[in-house]
Formats: structure tokens, C-alpha cells, sequence
């Protein structure tokens, strides 16, 4: 009777030791370095990072290149408020940044609204928008300092690269 109860106690240990073992085998260590997601569209001007989106200032100075006139451009929803982005940074509806098709992740562009001349200053973060008569998706933020209407969800903008 007793051999019994140590035959089953050992293998209900072994079994426990088993299943600890492989659990912590699984288990990531928590040491490791966050994951880069590396563009796939490369720059040739690294130097393009060096210009503030997140202040006040004027055009003037910029050098700037027409990219897309007459381009629609829309907002983010508020549901993607710190979701990850596809350049790895996590998304703000407050801040100045942009999803774009093709332009590569740290791009500055200057967006002006066509109907009032208003303009942003915003950086590629993301891809998107992946509506097909889209072109650049702005944060909320962005939007609304352009945008003529408050209640609009779209509106006809020019994008230019800043070159300097």
C-alpha cells in the first residue's frame, strides 16, 4: 500500500516538474530588446528628421517640392489612439503625423488645404490611408487646424516634401 502511494506521489511530481519545465522554456526572457521595424522605403536624406512638427512656425525658408496637388486627404479615428504604428512608435491623435503610401517613415510634408490656404507641418508614421481615392491619412490634430469645416471627414489638399 505504501509503495502505491509513493509510485503515484512520484509521478504526480514529475508530471508537475514536466510542466513547470516546459512553461518556462516557453517564456520569453524579459531582457530583450523592443523589435525595429525597418522602412521599406528607403530615404536618401536622413537629414529630413531634423525639422519640428510638434510647433508653430512658418514656411518660409523651407524648401519645398510639389509631391500632389488636389490629393484627398482624411483623419485618423480616435479607436487607433495608442496603437503601433507601422514605423514601431505608438499613434497620438494630438501630435503632427501622417500615414502615407509610399513616402518613406520620417518624411516631413507641409499639407495645405486647398479650399483656405491653411497648412501642417506633419511626419510620416504610418502606412495608410488604404481607401483607394485616399492619399494621406493626418492625425485629428492635423485635420482639424486645416480643416474649414469641423464636421468634415475629408477635404482636397496639396502635399509638398521639405527638402532642407
Amino acid at each position: 500500500m505504501r509503495s502505491k502511494k509513493n509510485i503515484i506521489l512520484t509521478t504526480v511530481t514529475i508530471t508537475f516538474l514536466s510542466c513547470f519545465t516546459y512553461v518556462i522554456s516557453q517564456t520569453k526572457p524579459t531582457t530583450e530588446q523592443p523589435k525595429i521595424t525597418q522602412d521599406t522605403v528607403k530615404t536618401a536624406r536622413p537629414d529630413l528628421l531634423a525639422i519640428p512638427t510638434d510647433s508653430i512656425f512658418t514656411d518660409k525658408g523651407l524648401k519645398l517640392k510639389l509631391y500632389k496637388k488636389t490629393a484627398h486627404a482624411s483623419y485618423y479615428a480616435d479607436r487607433f489612439n495608442g496603437k503601433k504604428t507601422a514605423d514601431g512608435s505608438r499613434f497620438n491623435n494630438s501630435k503632427y503625423t501622417a500615414a502615407h503610401k509610399k513616402l518613406p517613415f520620417g518624411t516631413r510634408v507641409k499639407v495645405t488645404n486647398e479650399a483656405n490656404g491653411k497648412f501642417v507641418i506633419v511626419k510620416i508614421t504610418d502606412r495608410g490611408p488604404f481607401v483607394k481615392t485616399r492619399e494621406i491619412d493626418l492625425s485629428k490634430r492635423a485635420f482639424m487646424e486645416i480643416t474649414k469645416s469641423k464636421g468634415a471627414g475629408a477635404m482636397k489638399v496639396t502635399i509638398e516634401v521639405i527638402m532642407n
